[in-house]
């Protein structure tokens, strides 16, 4: 693994980003501007389950509030030569848009960071855009997601990731 003179700026960049957003989301919570539906705020805090694409392994969601929270992936990244990937984006959901008759359907965007090990370690800022289901009936709720992705270490590249997964709330 080599080091980076860019590496520590770009950190610095992502975490102010994600802090900026953490800060708009406490703010839309406090004024009531969106709500999660009962059906998938009572599936639980906390979800783990697989996503399938590119990457693909395991993958993990944490609500923070009632409309945002974080995800985890770590997984393989089957492009190129095959490497490790981690993954770990702040999403904010909007669950007005799709009207569904049983469970719930929302919209969901965010920021996040990403490393692909490799010979030369990546470093990227993630954008994904996304649907999560929620079943009404049982904890579980199924997504799928596009991720473009600006890789700024060693070198500023674009790629995309995307993939569909599921996860077990409890």
């Amino acid at each position: 693994m080599k080091i980076w003179k860019g590496i520590p700026a770009a950190l610095i960049a992502v975490l102010c980003v994600i802090s900026m957003t953490s800060a708009i989301a406490a703010q839309d919570d406090a004024a009531g501007a969106t709500t999660k539906s009962s059906s998938s705020f009572n599936h639980g805090k906390y979800g783990i389950g697989v996503i399938f694409g590119e990457p693909s392994g395991l993958s993990a969601k944490m609500w923070t509030t009632k409309s945002t929270g974080f995800d985890l992936g770590l997984a393989w990244s089957f492009s190129g030569n095959g490497n490790f990937h981690i993954h770990g984006d702040y999403l904010f959901h909007n669950f007005g848009l799709f009207d569904v008759s049983k469970g719930s359907l929302p919209f969901y965007f965010g920021i996040g960071a990403r490393i692909l090990f490799q010979d030369d370690t990546k470093i990227g800022v993630r954008l994904p855009i996304g649907i999560e289901y929620y079943f009404d009936t049982f904890p579980v709720a199924v997504f799928g997601e596009v991720v473009p992705i600006l890789d700024l270490a060693p070198d500023t590249e674009f790629d995309i990731n995307g993939g569909i997964g599921v996860r077990f709330y409890f």
